[in-house]
């Protein structure tokens, strides 16, 4: 969804200067921030806000992060404050009730619920109270900047947009991403196209805005983003600049080591027994270059791993796979089909299964199928990619 340009356009103070500048303008000024991300296969959002928000509460800010639905994944837990993240928003406002009570104090206050419906009791010391003494009020929102990163749109942002539309048009959204599809919906929109990840464009921000803040738990969190972001350097897209934003991250107190660790070396014996599954199932076409398998409730219930364990295993298997141009995982997960999809760098993923609606980015993007079983969804989607793929 666009807002209109009217609604979205900068005031003329912040049209003169550079994204960065405007947004150090903008932060200066605000109080209580919201960092907002979706966590769908975006552990570089994950790092990325996590390090924005420290170094923001740093200068002074109240600062809240949050993401439709959050769960910390596992391989992730070990970044400080990540329990912190919100899985949704509230008390965004406050309703209230004036009582003009300079004639005619009030004695007491009650209140009672009963069918759904709130009263509130007034008695006065003496004498009657009336329509008139009674006003009502909306506070401001709570929150007078928000930060979205690596979000193509609002929508993208789950119910915490959808439950709170006027939120959105009412406060001063500023837009971090690295995505060509970005909508460009922020007031100010930090894009940068050649960046690999959003965790790069903000260490780039937080060397103009608060350098000094940045300490070993910022920069492990950038560094976390970048690496999950890159497949831990292997994409071919990987530029010097990002090579050298990586390296002052280690200087400035990055533990690598620990990110690693915590990231592809953390393998339970469940994950590895579902990985095996996984294999058992694969199925590799020649012709056009896809590899895919499919995982059911039983392959789940036997290896007693969960759904979290496949977002690391479509990496692998892709990367363990030189041959394969598409890389395609389906599973059953409660009323639904699920699946994930990864592809080379001149593929583009989303484009590849957009009648599905998918969610991701051109490399990797995952998506939903209700009301069909696991066969029947490989099936659709064998042939919806098939189609795609005879036609590059």
């Amino acid at each position: 969804m666009l807002l209109s340009g009217n609604e979205r356009r900068p005031g003329p103070f912040y049209m003169a200067l550079s994204d960065f500048q405007q947004i150090s303008q903008i932060a200066s000024t605000s109080q209580h921030v919201l960092v907002l991300f979706n966590a769908r296969d975006n552990g570089d959002a994950i790092g990325s806000a996590l390090a924005l928000s420290a170094i923001l509460q740093k200068q002074g800010k109240q600062v809240d992060v949050a993401c439709s639905d959050f769960t910390v994944p596992k391989s992730l837990a070990f970044l400080p404050k990540i329990s912190e993240i919100k899985p949704e928003l509230g008390h965004l406002q406050k309703f209230i009730i004036k009582v003009d009570v300079s004639k005619n104090p009030i004695d007491t206050i009650s209140y009672d619920v009963k069918d759904g419906t709130l009263s509130l009791y007034l008695t006065p010391k003496s004498g009657l109270l009336s329509k008139h003494e009674l006003r009502t009020a909306q506070s401001t929102f709570k929150y007078d900047l928000i930060i979205t990163l690596n979000m193509p749109d609002l929508e993208s942002l789950g119910s915490i947009f959808l439950n709170n539309t006027d939120l959105f048009y009412r406060t001063t959204i500023v837009n971090i991403d690295h995505q060509a599809s970005n909508e460009r919906y922020g007031q100010v929109n930090l894009i940068d196209l050649t960046a690999t990840s959003t965790s790069e464009i903000v260490y780039t921000l937080i060397k103009q805005i608060g350098e000094q803040h940045l300490n070993a738990d910022v920069a492990t969190a950038l560094l976390t983003g970048m690496t999950i972001a890159t497949k831990s350097f292997k994409n071919p897209n990987i530029t010097p600049v990002t090579l050298q934003i990586a390296s002052a991250l280690v200087s400035s107190g990055a533990d690598r080591e620990k990110v690693v660790r915590h990231l592809y070396r953390t393998r339970s014996i469940a994950a590895l027994k579902l990985w095996g599954q996984a294999l058992t199932h694969l199925v590799y076409d020649q012709r056009v270059g896809l590899v895919s398998t499919t995982i059911t409730r039983e392959d789940f219930a036997r290896s007693g791993a969960t759904a979290d364990e496949l977002k690391g295993m479509i990496d692998e298997l892709f990367s363990t796979a030189p041959e394969a141009k598409v890389t395609l995982i389906l599973y059953e997960e409660e009323n639904q089909v699920c699946g994930l999809l990864a592809t080379e760098k001149n593929s583009d993923a989303l484009l590849m299964v957009k009648p599905l609606s998918p969610h991701g980015n051109k490399r990797q993007c995952s998506f939903e199928i209700t009301g069909k079983t696991l066969k029947e969804a490989e099936e659709m989607v064998l042939s919806l990619l098939k189609k795609t793929l005879v036609s590059f």
